[in-house]
């Protein structure tokens, strides 16, 4: 799976997990030059807290278009420490 933002592959990887619709990736298949951590949180009955960063391309902005569970409920364990996209990232085979 590829998470692809303005055209630029973010994070590869054939390990994902996926939850709700929504692919994980591996935390190493993820490349960090394009994320800056937020301050943004939120909470998930199930999930637990998440915290999000903003996708950086060729000086392009995506805020908080990233979240990870790092410390998950045990419901949701399968997903600690991997990180998934939303707001335009597109996830393909």
């Amino acid at each position: 799976m590829k998470a692809v933002w303005k055209g630029k592959v973010v994070a590869e990887s054939s390990d994902t997990v996926v939850v709700e619709g929504n692919h994980y990736f591996p935390a190493g298949s993820v490349r960090p030059e394009h994320l800056l951590p937020s301050n943004t949180k939120t909470m998930c009955s199930w999930k637990g807290q998440a915290s999000y960063y903003t996708l950086f391309v060729d000086g392009d902005a995506n805020p908080d278009a990233v979240w990870t569970y790092p410390d998950p409920k045990e419901a949701a364990a399968q997903i600690k420490g991997r990180l998934a996209f939303w707001k335009g990232v597109q996830v393909v085979e």
